[in-house]
């Protein structure tokens, strides 16, 4: 089990972003392609392996929470693959060997009595283009043995679960479990995610109260983090402490200490 820390909004530099990656004594960094510097065709694999090696830190990546890879209109579908395929081409530069993904919920179509997801009204379809992307997957990470590991946000939905059980046909494709989201969607994906553990890679670790109140540093919330984190070991997972400050990374970084899960 290895831990490392998310990019943070009030570090604008990537070398600061490193650097404080390596003075908290974590492995790694997860670039997040939410941000704009941090585009794929925009980040200099050379300058981030100078990094790396200078602060003696590695790298996974956190592709756009928007990835609709599964879009009906190919135009809209292949721009999403597009992006997986440079991210990953990127990740292969810099040994990143972790790419964490959010499922789209996609479109939806609100009727007096109900709202209607459009993938699971045209299901055949959402999971025909899953599996082109899954595909295309499997051909542009050969044998790199980068895995895309799938996050759990608001609670699966049906058809994603079904989308989930096509991707993790493949070796390429495994799974993040993001505690503090399970919490706030009601635990509503932990079971289905324990009874896929051998598939489990990659956590989100912060703590989260009032089941909507979460990103919180670890102890200021109501999570059971032992439970967590005893099956991140067991797993060996790589763990983001996904807090969003640098005072609430310290403060987390001071409990998993004091937990005796790092040194």
């Amino acid at each position: 089990m290895t831990f490392g820390m998310p990019t943070l909004m009030e570090i604008t530099e990537i070398e600061k972003t490193v650097a404080l990656c390596g003075e908290l004594g974590l492995s790694f960094v997860e670039l997040n392609t939410n941000f704009p510097l941090h585009q794929p065709h925009l980040l200099n694999a050379s300058q981030l392996n100078r990094l790396a090696e200078k602060f003696d830190v590695g790298y996974t990546i956190h592709l756009n929470d928007e990835m609709a890879v599964a879009e009906f209109h190919p135009a809209v579908s292949g721009g999403y693959r597009q992006a997986v395929a440079e991210t990953i081409a990127l990740a292969k530069q810099i040994g990143a060997k972790k790419l964490n993904m959010h499922l789209s919920d996609g479109a939806k179509y609100t009727m007096p009595d109900r709202i209607v997801y459009f993938y699971e009204a045209y299901l055949q379809e959402y999971l025909e283009q899953t599996k082109v992307f899954r595909d295309m997957c499997e051909t542009a990470v050969d044998d790199s043995g980068i895995r895309i590991c799938m996050e759990n946000t608001n609670g699966f939905r049906n058809y994603q679960l079904a989308a989930l059980d096509i991707l993790l046909d493949s070796p390429v494709f495994g799974l993040t479990m993001d505690i503090g989201h399970n919490y706030c969607a009601g635990n509503g994906d932990e079971a289905w995610i324990f009874a896929h553990q051998d598939r489990l890679h990659h956590m989100h670790v912060h703590d989260a109260k009032n089941r909507k109140n979460d990103h919180l540093a670890l102890g200021e919330g109501e999570l059971d983090l032992q439970k967590y984190l005893t099956l991140a070991k067991k797993q060996d997972c790589s763990v983001v402490l996904e807090v969003k400050t640098v005072a609430g990374l310290r403060k987390s970084i001071d409990w998993v200490k004091s937990a005796g899960y790092l040194e």
